[in-house]
């Protein structure tokens, strides 16, 4: 969902060719034989209740050169935090975050697959990629 909504408000603010925004899992839960599995049916449906299209989108895994390849990487919660810093060799730091952290919190973001409440993690994501593009600005990352 973060993908799809990180593109949407970038697109909305008018910021959208200063990005390069992707997924990909930590695990290979969604992936099978080399195939990545769509979005899952209910994330997709929460987020068609906000205008927003993840149409096309399978599972991805994280590698290594992504660490290169992108100038963040951000987890949504402690599990991802963990896999994304053993796949890429790199800690915490300059590149790589959780996405509760831009909001001033040291939260995982709900995870729908447990409490089956995508709406709790539609609002969660929204506030880390808000908080996340106000850090950018307020560390002049964008530029006018």
């Amino acid at each position: 969902m973060a993908e799809f909504i990180l593109k949407d408000i970038v697109t909305k603010r008018g910021i959208a060719d200063q990005f390069e925004i992707a997924s990909a899992a930590t695990s290979t839960e969604e992936i099978w034989n080399g195939v990545g599995n769509p979005v899952y049916p209910p994330a997709r449906g929460e987020l068609g209740r906000h205008g927003i299209s993840c149409k096309g989108k399978r599972a991805v895994q994280l590698t290594a050169s992504d660490y290169d390849h992108y100038d963040y990487l951000i987890g949504m919660d402690s599990m991802n935090m963990r896999n994304i810093e053993r796949m890429t060799g790199h800690r915490r730091g300059d590149k790589i975050y959780k996405m509760l952290e831009f909001a001033g919190r040291d939260a995982d973001v709900r995870d729908p697959w447990y409490s089956g409440n995508f709406r709790e993690t539609y609002e969660d994501v929204v506030e880390g990629c808000q908080a996340f593009l106000d850090w950018l600005t307020i560390n002049k990352k964008l530029s006018n």
